[in-house]
């Protein structure tokens, strides 16, 4: 059974920095794509960041272009969300996400395994 566990949200101010981890679990992480989704309250499920298997090719929403980095480390079995210049529309629920490819995918419905989410809040 797949399992995601992000962890690494908290309160931050205008312009702050914070670095998500997502631990995955259950299968050859070395093998598929990993991405990172947000929520805020009342808006939909939105791409955010995706890497594929091998972490040689990065996808990022126009939104965090510049400002986010996604990585993954498959010895450990984790991917990371590094978030610079955070702004106060960056304040959401952060998923992980895995699919059953190797190349990442900006769709939401290519994704099959979830985390559970951490909150992300962005104060001005």
């Amino acid at each position: 059974q797949v399992q995601l566990v992000e962890s690494g949200g908290g309160l931050v101010q205008a312009g702050g920095s914070l670095r998500l981890s997502c631990a995955a679990s259950g299968r050859t992480f070395s093998s598929y794509a990993m991405a990172w989704f947000r929520q805020a309250p009342g808006k939909e499920r939105e791409f955010v960041a995706g890497i594929n298997w091998s972490g040689g090719t990065t996808l990022y929403a126009d939104s965090v272009k510049g400002r986010f980095t996604i990585s993954r480390d498959n010895a450990k079995n984790t991917v990371y969300l590094q978030m610079n210049s955070l702004k106060p529309e960056d304040t959401a629920v952060y998923y992980c996400a895995t699919s059953d490819f190797g190349h990442s995918h900006s769709a939401l419905r290519q994704y099959k395994y979830w985390g559970q989410g951490t909150q992300v809040t962005v104060s001005s």
